[in-house]
């Protein structure tokens, strides 16, 4: 059962944010090139696809809640690569 967890946190958020590519505008708007979102897809998912839902075309991120996303994706990731190392030991 924790394999399966660490397999869906794993995988999960680059489903996600590939699927948020392909069907909606929001990765294109939130990133002016290919590189970026591509680089994020493999390192930070979850911070690239919360940043690019937080994004809003013409102020970027703002107000309380985009930040908050951002760091809370950001804080997934770390997890996610501690939880990794973790298991490993």
């Amino acid at each position: 059962m924790c394999c399966l967890l660490a397999v869906g946190s794993f995988i999960g958020p680059r489903v996600a944010l590939i699927l948020a590519w392909l069907f909606t505008s929001e990765v294109d708007q939130a990133y002016s090139g290919f590189w970026v979102p591509f680089v994020g897809l493999i390192l930070l998912p979850w911070t690239t696809l919360m940043y690019a839902l937080a994004y809003a075309p013409v102020i970027g991120v703002t107000g309380f809640w985009g930040p908050v996303l951002v760091v809370l994706g950001l804080l997934a990731d770390l997890s996610s690569y501690g939880a990794g190392s973790r298991a490993r030991r």
